[in-house]
This record gives structure tokens, C-alpha cells and sequence, in this order.
């Protein structure tokens, strides 16, 4: 060890640089906190595989550098949202790139806390003695989505407005707690200005401060059990031996992080903030696309990037399947990669000894691949002129009462056929509505229409009360012939017998 001398033996300039470091690190003792991390022993295999991990936490303190700006020159007001964004745009001095640089940066931690969790999944690094890393790295990633979904909202445009809904939907479709859950989301009965101010609330400080907390969680239990080995083939996992090998292993042949394993994260770390900076140069930043309308059906809402895939699935799947796609098949998921550990903590490592989990990634790739084709080809097409061009067909409104024929003349000045089918003619945005009826009930009908729900928006403050129960009465004829309604109202002015049945 090279011995630099007694302080008065030290030049000028060594003094004042080593000077006020050796006494902040007398007060704190920040470097005896910072060394264990810095030089913890790390296999000398872990190499490029590696550096994921590394590269997520670096987007997430870009997050939120870049977040801590734009939270000060942002107005969470449902009134002044967007012209604020155009105005931090257009005046604000580099505004645009602080927002190009905000948004690439969520997706691309996606992506890097994706990868990061495949990683891990193929090398098995859930088992033994990490199987808690591998839950806290779970529900991290779920924050990490929750980040981005909720920032899309703050920029309060039709993208966000429309993605609300679908959220509000899917909220809307727990059993038991449904209508409490859709209004703890929107913080009313509808998407309104209190829906902005709680979205802001979780994106600035609920959801980055438990991600800080769970990140710190993380890197203790990354430093507390060591990071993982590359998987070799015919040396499984045993937990009774399994510890205390590794130390021994990691005490003979590991190297320090710093800078053996570091200078990898760092090379990555900087490639990829040099990819961001050219992405977010060239492409700018996200939205804002368009005033929040609900009854602007010209708009072409989608999602970001991360939930693309979503967005083409819910427009594939039939309406009876979406409360199990939309929300039993996620909790499931969910539930299945947090106990996965405690399920599988032995056994191979090795991905060519594991062909199932393999080929489960590779499906899954697939799939969020060809989904996000789909979603990204706005599948949810609307026929503009609809309402103008395409009449009600006379099967539909023959032998219907007065108040389903003032329903059958909303639907049409309301543009509901630009989104929805009727006879085979009209948009695909929604489903058809030739059998409406026997889908949903006198009540679900009115509360769509009035409160919106999955890929349609809310028309309550559109429509009035009279309008509604038109509108209601005269979609609750759309059924096939001698197939009963779903639940007909128990109300005044009966359907008449001739509407009974379909034409």
C-alpha cells in the first residue's frame, strides 16, 4: 500500500482536495458505507448478461432528475394541462428535449427492466438463497409500468383520456369492489379534473418513493447473497450445500465490482443514455395529442410503446372473455412470478436443462411482438361518416315505440354508428350492436353510456336523462329473434310486443 505521507508532507493541492474529503468522511462515514458495495466480490463470469440490472436503475435516476424539472414548471390542472405541456414545448428553453429525454427514458426502462427480469428467468437466478431478490424485482417491474402508465396520463391529451378509461374498465371489473376501485382511480364517478390531481400524486410521489425504497431493498439483498453465477448444465441447485460453495467459490475466484464488473455497467450505461439522447433528438417528445374530448371519435388514441400490446389484444378478444383476460389471467400471472421461488428454489439453472421456461419466453416474446403489431395498426377502426352516410336499417326501428324510435334517432345524431356496427354496417371501435341486449342489462346499459367503459367514452355529460333512457330503451330491442334480453327495466312504458323480437 503506497503511504501518501503525513499531511504536512503532502503538497498544496493534495491538501485541499484530500483535506475537506477525509473530513465529510470523518462526520459521515460515507465511505465506509460506500466501500462494501464498491468492492463486494462478484463472479468472474458475471459479464455482459450483467449489465441490465445496472442500466434500469440508471434510467429510473434519469426519471428522476428529469422529473424533479418538469414537476417544476408543470401545472396539474385539468384546464391548463395540455396548454401548459405545448407551452413547455414551444417557450420553455430546451423544454422539448427535457420532455423528449422524460418520456424515452420511461420506455426505455421498460425495456431494460424487462430484459433485466428474462435474464433472470432463464438463468434461473430465483432459486436459492435469492428467491426474495427475485419477489422485490417482481414488484418492481410492476412500479415500473405503473410509472409509465401513470406519466402518460399526465399529459392529459386523448391518448391519456382514452387509456384512462380502458384503466377505469379493468378497475371497474373487481368483483365485490369494482365501483370503490374505479372511483379510487378517478377520484369520482368520471374522468375529471380530480383524476388528474391523483394521477399526479402517484406519478411524482407515491409510486417513485416506494420504487426508491424497493430499489435500496433490492440492492441489500443483491449484496446480501451475491449475484449469481452463469448457469452450468449438470450443477443444480441444492440449498443445503449451495451457500456456503458459492462463498467458497466467490472467496478464491471472485473479483471486486469496482472496476472489474462495474467497467461493463458503465460502458453499457453510457452507450445507452448516448442511444436515448439520439432518440429523443430525432423523434422529440411524446404528445400532447389533441384537447381531451370524449365525444371527438375522430381522435386515434393508443397507448405508449410498453402497453401497445395491450391495446391489441382487448381489441381481438369477444366481449365475454375480457373481465378474464383483462383481470383474472394478469392477477394470475402476477401471482405466479412472485411465488415461482417458492416453488422451483433447486434444481438445474441451465436454460438447455430447462426447454419448458425457454419456450415459454419465446411464446411470450411472440405474442407481446404480434400484439403490439396489432396494437400499433389502430385495430379499433371507426367509420367516420357513419352516422351521415349509413341509415338505421328499417328492421330496426319498424314496429318500435315512439321512445325507442327518439332512441334510434340519438344513436344516430350521436355518431354511435362511426363506432359501432348495426346490420353489418358502421365502425369496429366497439362491438356490434345488433345483440346488445342480450349481452348487457337495463342497467349496465345506462351506466356504459353514461359513464363510458373499456374503449368508449363517457357521454353522461352529453346526453340528457330523457336521451339516455331512449337510447337505453331502443338498444335494449337488439336482440335475435325469440333469444330473451339480458334484464329488461322495471320500469314504465313496457317494449312493445312487435319490438319483441327482431325482424
Amino acid at each position: 500500500m503506497t503511504d501518501h505521507g503525513s499531511p504536512n508532507e503532502r503538497g498544496p493541492l493534495a491538501r485541499a482536495v484530500l483535506g475537506p474529503l477525509s473530513w465529510l468522511e470523518d462526520r459521515t462515514g460515507i465511505g465506509a458505507f460506500i466501500a462494501p458495495i464498491m468492492t463486494h466480490r462478484v463472479p468472474p463470469s458475471a459479464k455482459w448478461f450483467y449489465v441490465f440490472g445496472s442500466a434500469t436503475l440508471m434510467f429510473f435516476s434519469l426519471q428522476i432528475v428529469t422529473g424533479i424539472c418538469l414537476a417544476t414548471l408543470y401545472a396539474p390542472s385539468a384546464s391548463n394541462a395540455y396548454q401548459n405541456l405545448v407551452h413547455i414545448d414551444t417557450q420553455v428553453p430546451f423544454g422539448w428535449m427535457l420532455r423528449a429525454l422524460h418520456g424515452w427514458s420511461s420506455n426505455a426502462m421498460v425495456a431494460m427492466m424487462i430484459l433485466h427480469m428474462v435474464q433472470v428467468f432463464l438463468h434461473a437466478t430465483y432459486k436459492f438463497p435469492r428467491e426474495m431478490t427475485w419477489m422485490v424485482g417482481v414488484l418492481l417491474c410492476l412500479l415500473t409500468l405503473a410509472l409509465a402508465f401513470t406519466g402518460q396520463v399526465l399529459r392529459w391529451d386523448q391518448d391519456a383520456y382514452w387509456g384512462i378509461g380502458i384503466g377505469a374498465a379493468i378497475a371497474d371489473r373487481i368483483p365485490f369492489v369494482g365501483n370503490w376501485a374505479r372511483g379510487l382511480l378517478l377520484g369520482g364517478p368520471i374522468i375529471s379534473g380530480e383524476t388528474l390531481s391523483r394521477f399526479f400524486a402517484l406519478h411524482v410521489f407515491v409510486l417513485p418513493g416506494i420504487t426508491i425504497a424497493l430499489v435500496g431493498l433490492h440492492l441489500v439483498l443483491v449484496l446480501r447473497h451475491g449475484i449469481s453465477e452463469m448457469p452450468k448444465a449438470g450443477e443444480p441447485v441444492d440449498p443445503a450445500t449451495y451457500r456456503e460453495a458459492y462463498e467458497k467459490r466467490i472467496h478464491k475466484e471472485g473479483v471486486p465490482f469496482w472496476p472489474d464488473a462495474a467497467k461493463r455497467d458503465m460502458v453499457f450505461c453510457g452507450l445507452a443514455l448516448l442511444a436515448l439522447v439520439a432518440i429523443a433528438l430525432l423523434a422529440g417528445p411524446m404528445g400532447p395529442n389533441g384537447i381531451p374530448d370524449p365525444t371527438d371519435i375522430e381522435t386515434n388514441p393508443r397507448p405508449d410503446l410498453p402497453f401497445l400490446w395491450i391495446f391489441g389484444l382487448v381489441s381481438l378478444i369477444p366481449p365475454a372473455s375480457e373481465t378474464a383476460v383483462m383481470l383474472i389471467a394478469p392477477g394470475v400471472l402476477i401471482l405466479g412470478l412472485v411465488l415461482l421461488p417458492l416453488f422451483g428454489n433447486a434444481g438445474e439453472r441451465a436454460p438447455s436443462r430447462r426447454p419448458f421456461m425457454v419456450l415459454g419466453v419465446v411464446l411470450a416474446a411472440t405474442t407481446v411482438g404480434i400484439l403490439t403489431w396489432e396494437g400499433a395498426k389502430s385495430p379499433w377502426s371507426p367509420v367516420m361518416d357513419a352516422w351521415s352516410s349509413m341509415p338505421t336499417p328499417i328492421e330496426y326501428v319498424e314496429d318500435r315505440g315512439p321512445l325507442e324510435l327518439q332512441g334510434a334517432v340519438v344513436v344516430q345524431n350521436a355518431q354511435c354508428r362511426n363506432c359501432h356496427e348495426l346490420g353489418g354496417e358502421g365502425g369496429k371501435r366497439g362491438p356490434a350492436l345488433d345483440d346488445v341486449a342480450t349481452r348487457l342489462s337495463y342497467d349496465q346499459l345506462i351506466r356504459q353510456v353514461q359513464q363510458g367503459g373499456g374503449n368508449m367514452p363517457a357521454f353522461g355529460k352529453n346526453l340528457t336523462s330523457a336521451e339516455t333512457e331512449a337510447v337505453v330503451r331502443f338498444l335494449l330491442t337488439m336482440h335475435p329473434a325469440n333469444e330473451p334480453v339480458s334484464s329488461p327495466p322495471g320500469a314504465l312504458l313496457p317494449i312493445p310486443p312487435q319490438a319483441a323480437e327482431r325482424r
